[in-house]
């Protein structure tokens, strides 16, 4: 088993070094399920100050829920952040990658300043000083703290449309293409959150 990856502080000390007062680290969460929205989370790191939680955050998919929670708190209440969607309408008419790049666009402009520097995860974006880090989520703090926001908000959005879309159990799988949430869609059909672009729920589209 691959040993997972300590977040550092690398590509924010170097943003850190040429200036910047706010580091921006962002990321997206739900591109591989096939319902619901696609979230982004932005995160800003400030110069010359240090949290305690920067050693703890990791890449979210890597976290258990309740970690993810504990620290996705810590964050919202030390540093400022924004959350960015885009609608499963969205990445039907515009695909995933398009969509993953409009909820990140959409974080920064609910951000209440704007960041002298920005470390995305692998995504370039039309915004000043970016850069691009593959596996940004595994080897910035920034990053890192940015997917744990985001999941902790995407997964309570999917708990509540568990409630409005009864029947397919959103609440475990989060939209995730699980072998149950598949087993459901093929007895219940498709629901106006499933995402009709994608292979797994087209299938049921068809009209035969």
């Amino acid at each position: 088993m691959a040993k997972t990856s300590i977040p550092s502080l690398r590509f924010e000390k170097e943003a850190f070094a040429a200036g910047a007062q706010w580091v921006a680290g962002v990321d997206e969460v739900g591109c591989g399920p096939i319902a619901g929205p696609v979230a982004a989370g932005v995160v800003l790191l400030p110069a010359g100050k240090r949290f305690r939680w920067y050693t703890h955050v990791r890449d979210s998919k890597v976290l258990p829920e309740s970690a993810r929670d504990e620290l996705s708190a810590r964050i919202r209440k030390d540093v400022p952040f924004a959350i960015g969607w885009a609608s499963v309408e969205e990445i039907d008419r515009i695909g995933i990658l398009s969509a993953r790049r409009l909820c990140m666009l959409r974080a920064f402009e609910a951000l209440p300043l704007k960041p002298d520097a920005i470390i995305s995860d692998a995504l370039p974006l039309p915004l000043p000083n970016v850069r691009a880090v593959i596996d940004g989520d595994a080897l910035s703090v920034a990053v890192a703290a940015a997917s744990i926001v985001a999941k902790v908000e995407r997964d309570a959005l999917m708990k509540r449309l568990c409630d409005e879309y009864p029947g397919y159990k959103f609440c475990q799988h989060k939209g995730y293409s699980t072998p149950e949430h598949k087993r459901l869609l093929r007895e219940l059909g498709p629901c106006p959150i499933h995402r009709t672009s994608y292979a797994p729920v087209a299938q049921y589209t068809f009209d035969w």
